[in-house]
């Protein structure tokens, strides 16, 4: 009989230590998930905030910098339509550049999720 009890402790205690451990690492998980919730929420806001005025700034220097290019050059439309094309040029770049700024983006997020 001494051997049924001492097996049956064992298996008593292997199952709350297997428990303890589930318990725990279930808690480290759900601490991890709102870690990077709040992380990524936070940088959510910053960047409409802080974007959102940017952008604004940027509409003003553009439309600024097509008036003035469309006085120098006698021509408000060219002004715009050079505006119009640097604008384009940029979106261009940015756009075949794409994939350099998802691995930057990958890396910069690996270093927050896994640490």
């Amino acid at each position: 009989m001494s051997i049924f009890d001492n097996l049956t402790n064992s298996a008593n205690k292997g199952s709350l230590e297997g428990k303890q451990f589930v318990s725990k690492t279930y808690e480290e998980t759900k601490l991890k998930v709102f870690q990077f919730s709040a992380l990524t929420l936070g940088i959510i806001v910053k960047l409409f905030a802080i974007g959102s005025l940017l952008l604004l700034g940027f509409i003003f220097l553009a439309f600024s910098l097509a008036i003035v290019l469309g006085e120098y050059l006698q021509n408000a439309a060219l002004g715009y339509l050079f505006v119009g094309l640097f604008l384009l040029t940029i979106s261009l770049l940015l756009y075949l550049f794409r994939k350099l700024f998802d691995k930057k983006i990958l890396v910069k997020m690996s270093k927050v999720f896994f640490n």
